[in-house]
C-alpha cells in the first residue's frame, strides 16, 4: 500500500517537472501554452534518460530535436507567407506565464491525455520513454513532422521506447 502511495507521489513529481520543463521550452518559443513538441523536449531532459535512450538506441542524436522542431515551425510560417526571421525580428522577449492554472494546447492535452490512459493503475514508474510513446502515436503536429524530419518511423521510434521502459522494469 505505502509503495503505492509513494509510486504516485513520485509520478506527481515527475508530471511537475515534465510541465515545467514544457512550459519553460513553449516560452522560449514565444507561445503561452506549451504543445506535445515542447513536452518532448521537457521528457528529454527528465532525470530517469528514458527519453535520450530511446532516440540513441536509434542511432539518432536527441541534441538534434529543437533545430528540427524550430524548422517545422518556420516552415508553417513560410507556408502561410510569412518570413520568420523577419518575425523573430519583432518579437518581444517571451513573458513568464501568468499565474493560473496549468494550460497547455490541445496536443500538449493530448500528450497529458495519452500518458494518463495508457497507464491506468500502473505500478511501474512515470518515465520520459512513456512520454516519447504517446508523442509518437501522435500522427500529425509539430512534433510528429520534426520526428519524420530526424528520420524517425513512429512505430521504431515507439518500440524504441517500449524498450527503454522494459528494462528499467525491476527484474
Amino acid at each position: 500500500m505505502f509503495q503505492g502511495i509513494r509510486q504516485r507521489l513520485r509520478d506527481m513529481g515527475t508530471i511537475k517537472a515534465l510541465c515545467q520543463g514544457a512550459e519553460r521550452y513553449a516560452l522560449r518559443d514565444g507561445q503561452q501554452e506549451p504543445g506535445a513538441e515542447h513536452f518532448l523536449l521537457s521528457a528529454l531532459e527528465l532525470p530517469d534518460g528514458s527519453a535520450r535512450r530511446s532516440f540513441e538506441r536509434l542511432q539518432i542524436d536527441p541534441a538534434l530535436l529543437p533545430a528540427a522542431i524550430a524548422r517545422q515551425h518556420g516552415e508553417a510560417l513560410r507556408g502561410i507567407g510569412l518570413n520568420p526571421e523577419a518575425l523573430t525580428a519583432l518579437d518581444p522577449a517571451p513573458q513568464p506565464a501568468a499565474r493560473r492554472l496549468y494550460r497547455a494546447s490541445a496536443s500538449g492535452q493530448g500528450v497529458m491525455q495519452g500518458l494518463a490512459a495508457g497507464r491506468p493503475g500502473s505500478k511501474e514508474p512515470l518515465l520520459g520513454a512513456h512520454v516519447v510513446v504517446v508523442i509518437a502515436g501522435m500522427r500529425h503536429g509539430v512534433a510528429a513532422r520534426a520526428l519524420r524530419a530526424l528520420g524517425l518511423e513512429p512505430q521504431t521510434l515507439a518500440a524504441s521506447a517500449g524498450q527503454e521502459i522494459q528494462a528499467s522494469m525491476p527484474s
